[in-house]
Parts: C-alpha cells; structure tokens; sequence
C-alpha cells in the first residue's frame, strides 16, 4: 500500500504565512500538520510515500528527507494546479495497481488508522456538520455503505463531509475514472476533482464504506489553525524544559522547538513556538510563533507570527507573515 499527500496547493487561506512556507510546514503544537499526517501513516506500518509537491515543493522535500530518512519517498511535481484528482493522477506510474491511502496535506483527523487499513473494503472518512455545501458530501445507508458522493452541492441531501482522508483498493479504476474525467474537462468549481472519479468509481460498481472520524482540525485558516493548535498541545501535551529560560514563566499546554532563547516572558498557555526563535520582555498567549523569528516588547494573543520575522511594541492580535519586520513601539 502507498500513501499519496497531496501538497501541492498555494494555501491562499492563510496568507502570509503561506507565501515562504507551505501549509503544511507551519508548527502545530510542537509539530508539523505533515509531521502529524505522515506519524499516523507509519504507526498503521505504510512506509511508501508519494508526495505532490507544487508551490516550494523544494521546503516539503528538504522537511521529508532530513526527518523522515527511512521512508521510501516518491515526489510528483504537479506545475500545473488543476486540484486534487489531477493531482492524483499524475501517480499513476508510481503507484500502478497498488491500493492507496490519501490524504489531504491540510487533514489532520483522529480515527483508528490500523483498523480502516486493514479493512477489506475501500473506505472514506466522513464527520456530520452543520452546514455540508463547504465540503465534498457523502450519501450512506444505515449500513455505512456509500451510494454517491458530490462536491461542495448547494443542495446537500446529507450532511456527512469527506474530511480528506480515502483507502482506495481498486487503484486501477480511480486512474481510469480520473483520466476519463479529464480527458471529457469534466470539472466541478473549475477543478478536476477527486471526489467526482470516487462518484465514478461508485457508478461502475466498486464498494466504499464510510468511517466516521472521531475528531477533525481545519488548518486552513489562522483561526481555526489556532483552535487546533490549542487542541492538539492538551492532546500530546509536550514537555518543556524551562531551565535554560531566564525569569520567564511558562504556562502550559505549550511547545517550544530547539534553539530558543527566552527571557524575562511569560508564555502560554496553548503556545506553539518553532526552532532557534528568541523572545524577550514579551507576553504570549494563544499563538503560533514561527522559527527564526524575534519578539521583543510585545504583547501577543490569537496570533500567527511567520518564521525569520522581527516584531516590536504592544500589540494584540496579530497575523504576519514570514520575514517581516515591524516596530511597534
């Protein structure tokens, strides 16, 4: 089985951060959504890895080979951004008719991984929402069993979300359903999607099953990136050190990368800080602060600050991007 990760997007939602780092980079309690996507695959025992880069493609291959040098890793350059099952159908090669396990780079989900790959059926994850016409919707009898699906419908007759997590075991008739679908420029919202070469899968006869995902964090956009953050520090609750930071307090739940300086602050709670960031005479709460970054005198809550970024002065509520430099005072 191989899993594809699909991270080609431009992550428009949460510039600017988005504009030097992908999505899929920016540190999550102590983490990465990568990280986290790809621990979840490994702990089910897949170990081959096909990741679609586009949009500094080059960041995600650098992150994957010097944290994850075991896997076998594949990387498929999609140049031309068309959306998700054009993406995947530039995999062919690689994955010939072997089952897959995608999932989306912006998905982090909890659910019993080892139980849904070893499940004899294709399956997708599916949660209940309020309001589907957001999402790629799925329609399931009392049994689970999947009988359409259909992306973003203004007329949802169900409100069951795919929240971007498929184990696909006809790889074969994904491919022929993709390619039919491009070669007819059937698109729905100006994109070759996955979800209608799933629909085409299930017209030709092949079974999906739902699982219903237990949680599901939206790391789109800065503010639910932040209550996700704030969720998964309580759930892996890091350890933190506090010996090397001079007068500072720290309030859990909170992650702080290698290489900080921190002084005379007080930090937390639910406070992701990336790698080699100095902060001094500084107050910090409910953010995500990225690498390389410089805080002096500043007052932050709900933030999103960008790696290599210097910030100076009172503040509040900040989003700011990557090598930025603000004096405040």
């Amino acid at each position: 089985m191989k899993a594809i990760i699909p991270v080609a997007g431009a992550g428009t939602k949460l510039r600017p951060h988005s504009y030097t780092q992908p999505k899929a980079l920016i540190p999550l309690a102590g983490k990465t959504v990568l990280s986290i996507i790809i621990d979840q695959l490994k702990e089910a025992g897949i170990t081959d890895f096909v990741f679609i880069v586009g949009y500094l493609g080059e960041k995600i291959q650098d992150y994957v080979k010097s944290k994850y040098p075991e896997l076998t890793a594949h990387y498929i350059h999609q140049t031309d951004r068309q959306g998700v099952g054009h993406a995947i159908r530039l995999t062919r090669n690689i994955v010939n008719n072997e089952e897959v396990f995608v999932v989306l780079g912006d998905t982090i989900c909890e659910y019993d991984i080892k139980e849904v790959v070893a499940s004899p059926f294709s399956m997708i994850g599916v949660r209940k929402v309020d309001d589907p016409r957001e999402f790629g919707v799925a329609e399931l009898d009392e049994e689970g069993t999947i009988h359409h699906v259909v992306e973003k419908p203004q007329i949802p007759k169900s409100n069951m979300a795919m929240v971007g997590v498929y184990k696909i075991r006809e790889s074969e008739q994904l491919f022929q359903c993709l390619e039919t679908n491009i070669r007819q420029g059937l698109r729905t919202h100006g994109e070759y999607s996955l979800t209608d070469a799933l629909d085409c899968m299930i017209k030709m006869g092949c079974q999906f099953k739902s699982f219903k995902v237990e949680s599901w964090f939206d790391c789109g956009k800065k503010e639910t990136l932040l209550e996700s953050n704030a969720t998964l520090l309580k759930k892996f609750d890091p350890v933190v050190d506090t010996t090397p930071f001079i007068n500072t307090v720290i309030i859990p739940p909170v992650s702080i990368g290698t290489g900080c300086n921190i002084r005379n602050s007080i930090i937390g709670p639910n406070v992701a800080i990336g790698d080699n960031t100095t902060i001094d005479y500084s107050i910090i709460k409910d953010s995500i602060i990225g690498s390389y970054s410089n805080l002096f005198d500043i007052v932050l809550n709900a933030s999103v600050i960008g790696s290599d970024t210097n910030l100076r002065g009172e503040s509040r509520s900040l989003n700011i991007g990557d090598n930025t430099s603000i004096d405040l005072g």
